[in-house]
Order: C-alpha cells, then structure tokens, then sequence
C-alpha cells in the first residue's frame, strides 16, 4: 500500500479467517524458527507473468498462509515511529469483501483496507485492493486504488496502479508453497507511480509466535522491501497458515512501524454491509480521482456470498 511518509510502501495485505486456532502463550511476542533463516536481499525477481487461463472465473483464495474469507475483517494496532522519535498511533482494518472486478483478464477479490493514525485515531489511507489465486496455488496482486486523505479530507488517490494500465503489471502477493531459499519475487511494477516492492521467504516453522489475539505455531517470516526506496528500509512479516498476516516490523528505514493483531474474525451481517457500502462508494469515485487508471476498471460487482455472524453488539 502507498501511504503518506509516516508508513512504509510496501502493502499489508492482510487477510484472515472466522477463527482461529491459537496456542496456549503469553501476550508477549516470542518465536523460534524450526527451519533455518534466509539472508536479507536488496535485488527483486524479474516480472511474473500473468496467464489469464490459469486463473478461475469465480475467485476463491485459499492459499494457507494468506486466505481472503468474505465477510472477515482483521486489525492491526501499533504505532510509527516519528522522526523525534515519538511513537504514533496506528491502525491497520482490513475487510474483505463479496465483491469483484475483473483486472487484466482476470476476476479478482476486492479487499478495503484503511489505515488510520494518530490520537485520536484519524483516517489517513483507504485502498481498494484485488486478489487472485491461480492453478498452482499461487496468490497474485493485481491492482490497488488508494486514496489519501489529510485531515480527514480525500485529497486524491495519486498511487493508483491496476495491471495491464500504462505498463503496470501484476505481482505475486504469496507464493504456493514458500520455502526457505525460493528467489525473491516481484509483488508487483507500476513504474508510472513508483511501485516496485519486492519479498523473500525468510523464515519457515517459526513456533510461539504471539500477539495480542493469540499464539501461533508453523508460521512463515517474509522479508519485504522496495529496492528503489532503500531509505524505506525492509519489513518483515509473520503469516500464521489458516489465519493470515498477524505481525508486522520493521527492519531499519525512516519511521519504521510495528503493528500486531488486535481483532480478527467475521463481521456480523449489518456491519459488513456497511463496510461493502463503504467499498462500493469509493469504487464509483475512482472514477473521477483516477480518470485514466482506475476509471478503465469496469465496476465491482457483488458475485461472491459473505461469511457473516448473527446479532451485532
């Protein structure tokens, strides 16, 4: 995700499931790696090639360490480091939805994620983003329309990339099998707006892996990065297999950011409607923020059936 200069670029791409299976630990993170480590690189993949044919006409993301379940939705709490050194609030909410749109041939999951900071918390990024998984296993990015506000205010969505738009192209959000020593691939190019972020399997097996919903076991530790914003530093990410992201840290860079899971789970009917209206109005201002990008998009469509729960509280 492209975010103002107190976030790191590189995309969250959260996700989660209705519950999870949780190991008995304490509040605190610890982990311990059951496979060895992989070494920190600074060099990206060459771009994957996205074959529509290998793609279903209905999506479903099962990949285990990064599931799209509609009707779910995750947050991520934690802070930012400012450049004085003072730590700033700050909210990841990740729902994912019922609905869809085809980019580059392909039907792929809309995910609305929006990201707030500060005391009080207020909203500085809600991005639109789409996901598919191919034959093989194989989660990819496709697109991402977020828009920044200031202030609470929309102020434009300038970072929009949709692959096969003006020399953008899909990436690969999670590989099928990933193990220790794969090369390091490509999430996705968009060289019009700068987007050009990379990961590597780092870890594989790691064990008592804690935050604040719980404790997890066999979890994989990537290492994210933007070769071309080496000031950015890299992230490293732990994706718990069945649940999805569940940490994020930082290693090194400007106002690095640490975020943990705070709430996961699914929505009940009445809020998750809210959150696909939500989705669904900032669809339809894509196209006047993003004209000759995201306009080219043709409109979400809901084709996808949610996994919602009873009474709201």
């Amino acid at each position: 995700m492209h975010r103002n200069p107190l976030i790191r670029s590189t995309p969250l791409r959260l996700a989660i499931v209705p519950s999870l299976v949780l190991m008995t630990c304490g509040g605190a993170t610890a982990s311990t790696a059951t496979h060895r480590a992989g070494t920190t690189s600074n060099s990206c993949g060459s771009v994957p090639q996205l074959h529509t044919a290998q793609f279903a006409a209905s999506p479903s993301v099962t990949n285990p360490f990064l599931p799209l379940v509609p009707g779910t939705q995750i947050i991520l709490d934690g802070f930012v480091a400012g450049a004085d050194g003072s730590h700033i609030a700050h909210r990841i909410e990740s729902t994912v939805t019922d609905l869809t749109k085809v980019v580059d041939g392909v039907r792929g999951i809309a995910v609305l994620e929006r990201d707030f900071q500060g005391t009080p918390l207020v909203l500085q990024e809600s991005e639109l983003f789409f996901q598919a998984q191919d034959a093989t296993g194989e989660e990819w990015l496709l697109g991402e329309y977020p828009e920044e506000y200031t202030g609470g205010v929309l102020t434009g969505a300038p970072a929009t990339w949709i692959s096969g738009v003006g020399g953008d192209t899909a990436g690969i959000a999670m590989l099928a099998n990933p193990q220790v020593g794969d090369p390091t691939y490509l999430q996705g190019h968009a060289p019009n707006v700068g987007f050009h972020d990379c990961a590597a399997v780092f870890q594989t097996g790691e064990s008592n892996v804690c935050v604040p919903v719980g404790c997890f076991g066999n979890v994989l530790e990537t290492d994210e990065f933007s070769p071309k914003d080496r000031p950015g530093g890299h992230q490293r990410k732990f994706y718990a297999p069945g649940v999805g992201n569940i940490e994020v840290t930082a290693v090194g860079g400007v106002d690095p950011e640490t975020v943990s899971a705070t709430r996961t789970g699914s929505l009940c009917a009445s809020d998750f409607a809210s959150f696909r209206r939500l989705a669904l109005q900032q669809d339809a201002r894509g196209d006047t923020q993003s004209p000759k990008v995201y306009a080219t998009t043709p409109p979400l469509t809901q084709t996808l059936t949610a996994q919602t729960t009873g009474t709201c509280h």
